[in-house]
């Protein structure tokens, strides 16, 4: 027998076992629906920041902007403006978790949905008990976790990270789509 496979076998089972499957829950025209049923139509509204913008996302959030391209729409119901539509990735631990933020005209939080997930643990963030925390949430909220952002246990950096997107988007909101 050949002594590589004594090395290969082990990294092909540790490889085989770490792999993460991801699970999409939702897809952004599903979550779309889901954040703005009443909307007849989303108009994409992507935005592309400059260095500028970037610079005083991160100063007014504290949070760095790791993608200058912003996916947004915006929500109307016949000619009625509903409101921002935005999707997002943060990391977890280890792998992006897709997700959405629905934002009011007045630029408050309306919800946030999960779209993918893609770690092996933590997926309680779609917990919607959870999730409903951030509604009614603007710019300049604290956003700490365990202080006016409760914490789950077992997704600690999710929580945190999913909370730091947030406040990254609403300082977006306020810079570039309130502006706008």
């Amino acid at each position: 027998m050949n002594k590589h496979i004594f090395w290969i076998t082990p990294a092909a089972l540790v490889c085989s076992v770490s792999q993460v499957a991801a699970t999409q829950y939702l897809t952004v025209a599903q979550a779309q629906r889901v954040c703005f049923a009443q909307a007849t139509r989303f108009v994409a509204s992507p935005v592309v920041l400059t260095n500028d913008q970037t610079t005083a996302i991160e100063k007014d959030s504290g949070i760095k902007v790791r993608n200058s391209d912003q996916k947004v729409w915006t929500a109307y119901s016949e000619s009625k403006f509903l409101g921002w539509f935005m999707v997002d990735d943060v990391i977890g631990k280890h792998d992006y978790i897709t997700w959405a933020l629905a934002l009011l005209p007045d630029g408050s939080v309306k919800q946030i949905e999960i779209l993918e997930y893609r770690e092996n643990y933590g997926s309680e963030v779609r917990n919607e008990k959870w999730r409903s925390q951030f509604a009614g949430k603007k710019r300049g909220a604290a956003f700490k976790i365990d202080q006016d952002i409760k914490n789950i246990s077992g997704s600690t950096l999710s929580s945190r990270h999913i909370a730091d997107g947030v406040k990254r988007l609403l300082s977006f909101y306020e810079i570039v789509l309130k502006k706008g």
